[in-house]
């Protein structure tokens, strides 16, 4: 059996807080509030359908150890002002971390403080060898997140763009 992260975890910036059924469309309309800055890196962004997928099925995603997916709150009863979330996807050992932000907390180093608390909680679970993040070669912001972080660049991946915005061209950033 697949140990979970914790439900909700404090950093110095704020505090991530497990999506579940009762504040998921919070979530949702949190991410839709934030659509025209997304969509041209987060392809579920601009699709109703797509934002309760990642919402609506966060629950069910925790228990069966599919995915970890946290709203990013300035305080516990705080609004959410972003999502970050681990995803067992990379094969054995490894889990993903991915991440957004509100576009009035970008450049404010939130979005690399949270992904250091998740990356040392990520590592600290029992299956977990290596973290991965994957960035698309065109998003300089979210690519310097590992970069700051010492995360490796291991690969450039050619992959199928998601959005007009991406290049197809997507870089995997590993724990050192």
């Amino acid at each position: 059996m697949l140990t979970p992260p914790p439900n909700r975890i404090a950093f110095a910036r704020g505090v991530l807080t497990r999506v579940r059924v009762e504040n998921a469309e919070e979530f949702e309309a949190a991410v839709a509030a934030n659509a025209a800055h997304l969509r041209d890196w987060v392809p579920w962004a601009d699709d109703p359908e797509g934002r309760h997928l990642r919402g609506g099925g966060a629950e069910a995603d925790w228990i069966s150890g599919v995915s970890y997916l946290y709203a990013v709150r300035p305080e516990v009863d705080g609004p959410i002002i972003g999502g970050l979330g681990l995803y067992r996807r990379v094969g054995d050992g490894g889990i993903e971390i991915g991440y957004w932000l509100a576009a009035s907390h970008l450049g404010t180093g939130l979005a690399t403080a949270a992904v250091q608390t998740l990356t040392a909680v990520a590592l600290g679970l029992p299956d977990v060898t290596r973290v991965e993040i994957h960035t698309d070669e065109a998003n300089l912001p979210s690519a310097a997140i590992p970069q700051r972080l010492g995360y490796r660049l291991v690969r450039v991946d050619q992959v199928e763009a998601r959005t007009p915005a991406e290049t197809g061209r997507l870089q995997v950033w590993i724990t050192p």
